[in-house]
């Protein structure tokens, strides 16, 4: 796992490139601590961080093929590059590392823009050619690794993160109404906008070939679903099949010269994984990790702990107060590149921070939901649509009824989801399931934006890239749809992206075998039933894993990876908060009405609402304006 960075110049700059080389790279340093490297020519700049996982003596970057005219910086993992170096040997090319990174160079001597297709695993990586005169960018097929890139007047810029392109003096500045009014819903900026105006993300399963000033973008692969006739096997057929498809991707990701662990929750997914690990290692050898927390509505440390027994792995627990996460906001907010108000991100940085005192790489249970549908909103999509046969009075009357809840500040309470419910059923049948999920509906921004950004971004703008991406899927039925839009939006710009943040941030290297894309192309072949039965989500799962994880694990309802923000934000983070949402910090970003985000913040503290995931949108987006683009430091709120 590493950090890549780079940029082409167009004419000749009034600055010094290696030195802004340099400061891109050192943007970067967490991601690889190890080692750097760079690679310079008359206009052609490229730098590498490195965190050695395998050949660690050896597969030093930037990494050259045999002449050394196709040169390449790569961040991720190839699990195939063994067979892929054994093929390509017999094609006549010689390797002299043992290193992943070397196939890449020459599987574009072979395949050219079809690199991509021959790779299995998660990667981000870009390629020089120097006879061609042309850069090539390429990203994994689900976004687990990140690419920012920008083609500005002065030249044309990438790199791992947002802050490498920051380093450089011709990354834009200035912010994207359209992509800050999808922050506000999302939670995260969709891909392939970025939070600044001018400033791209290299989209999943997409390369970018960038040659004399010239751009073309290629989707290579999608997430995709057969005919709605297509038999489906037989749910034991299926279930079997899933157990060795899982098996065989977590195989491929005990590949490491370093010590190495599993996250684990004790929900389903990470259980899993946990299960699938100890069919490949004795359970004793298996390190895993977990956090809990006070409030026992957030806290999972008890089924985390049953399974480690059940499964006999050395496990490591600890315990996450406020106290603790207030001191490490600074630093994570520090390095958090792009706005992401996943609150989830704290607990996740702590826990990557937690491991990496024993291991440098760790295996997750990412992705489980979106592809096996395990969402409660999944289940809410169904009932809303009997809620949409009622009779308007009814639905009114509903609607009143769930508004006058008293607030609560539990986790997943019972007041939030009715609340969030019946907003969502405001809006269209798949745009309202990320009102459910997100923090602010579009109609619910207007009493925070300042005029002049809503005359710039109607709210069908902000909704058009869930149709945007309807356009390229043909769904069976809804949920085959809504799998589609949780992969694309939430999964990748959301859950992959705090995965990659918070185990980058401490130099770890996170990997998701739910991710493979075997047992994704499974997953998406089969019918929803197999899924969703009924009540019941991630069915296959549960009927393929229940003897291995017993009944305590499978029937558990999902509880989420959150934290108490909202009784945290009335109690040890008032003053905090307090500071951060100042009139001055909300003036000095130019798009909010102070007195709208006062009415957010005192209607939250006096218990008149629970509006905790929009206060903690507006205190990420102060942060990382004020590390990223403000000078202004935070004053009392006044």
């Amino acid at each position: 796992m590493c950090g890549i960075c780079g940029f082409l110049t167009k004419r000749r700059p009034d600055f010094d490139a290696g030195q802004v080389l340099k400061r891109m790279n050192d943007a970067i340093a967490h991601r690889g601590p190890d080692a750097e490297g760079f690679w310079c020519a008359e206009s052609v700049f490229l730098g590498h961080r490195r965190l050695s996982i395998i050949d660690l003596a050896g597969g030093a970057q930037p990494l050259a093929n045999e002449d050394g005219s196709v040169i390449t910086v790569f961040n991720g993992e190839i699990y195939n590059y063994t067979a892929l170096r054994a093929e390509l040997e017999l094609r006549g090319h010689t390797f002299r590392t043992r290193s992943d990174t070397e196939v890449l160079v020459h599987l574009w001597e072979d395949f050219g823009e079809g690199v991509c297709e021959h790779i299995d695993g998660m990667a981000a990586f870009a390629i020089w050619d120097q006879k061609k005169h042309s850069l090539f960018l390429g990203r994994d097929r689900l976004g687990k690794k990140p690419l920012f890139w920008a083609d500005t007047p002065g030249g044309f810029l990438f790199g791992s993160e947002l802050g490498a392109l920051l380093a450089n003096p011709l990354c834009p500045r200035q912010m994207s109404p359209l992509a800050l009014r999808r922050y506000l819903l999302f939670d995260c900026v969709p891909a392939p906008d970025s939070i600044l105006e001018g400033v791209h993300k290299l989209e999943p399963g997409c390369s970018l070939l960038y040659r004399n000033g010239d751009l073309k973008q290629r989707r290579y692969w999608d997430l995709s679903f057969p005919p709605k006739d297509q038999a489906a096997p037989p749910m034991q057929e299926a279930c079997a099949r899933y157990r060795n498809l899982l098996l065989s991707s977590v195989e491929k990701r005990l590949m490491s010269e370093v010590p190495l662990g599993v996250f684990l929750s004790g929900g389903i997914d990470s259980s899993a994984v946990v299960a699938a690990t100890s069919k490949l290692l004795d359970g004793p050898d298996i390190q895993t990790f977990s956090i809990g927390f006070e409030d026992p509505s957030f806290d999972e440390s008890s089924y985390a702990a049953a399974v480690a027994r059940n499964f006999h792995t050395t496990h490591h627990h600890k315990v996450l107060s406020p106290e603790v996460m207030l001191r490490s906001i600074d630093k994570i907010m520090g390095h958090l590149d792009e706005p992401l108000a996943d609150n989830s991100l704290l607990p996740t940085y702590l826990l990557c921070n937690f491991a990496r005192e024993r291991v440098t790489v760790a295996i997750g249970g990412d992705g489980g939901d979106e592809l096996a549908l395990g969402y409660p909103t999944f289940k809410a999509h169904k009932i809303a649509r009997w809620y949409a046969l009622l009779p308007a009075p009814v639905q009114a009357a509903v609607a009143t009824m769930a508004r006058a809840l008293p607030v609560s500040h539990n986790n997943i309470s019972l007041d939030y989801q009715a609340k969030r419910f019946v907003k969502g059923m405001e809006y269209d049948r798949f745009s309202r399931h990320f009102v459910w999920i997100g923090a602010l509906a579009p109609d619910e921004q207007r009493g925070l934006l300042r005029p002049e950004l809503l005359d710039a971004v109607d709210d069908e703008a902000v909704l058009d890239i869930v149709r945007q991406h309807l356009t390229r899927v043909a769904p069976r039925d809804d949920f085959d749809a809504l799998s589609y839009l949780y992969a694309k939006i939430y999964m990748c710009d959301d859950i992959l992206t705090k995965a990659d943040r918070a185990s980058m941030m401490n130099s770890l290297e996170l990997r998701a075998p739910l991710l493979d894309t075997a047992l994704v192309d499974f997953l998406t072949s089969l019918p929803t039933s197999y899924k969703l039965h009924g009540r019941s989500l991630k069915h296959i799962m549960k009927l393929a894993l229940g003897d291995q994880l017993g009944s305590q694990v499978v029937r558990r309802p999902k509880k989420g990876f959150g934290v108490p923000i909202g009784k945290w934000l009335r109690g040890e983070l008032f003053d905090w908060a307090s500071s951060i949402l100042s009139t001055a910090n909300i003036e000095a970003l130019g798009v909010f009405e102070p007195a709208g985000v006062r009415r957010l913040f005192e209607d939250h503290m006096l218990g008149r609402r629970d509006n905790r995931k929009p206060l903690w949108s507006l205190i990420v987006l102060v942060l990382w304006y004020q590390n990223h683009l403000g000078t202004n430091r935070p004053q009392e709120l006044g």
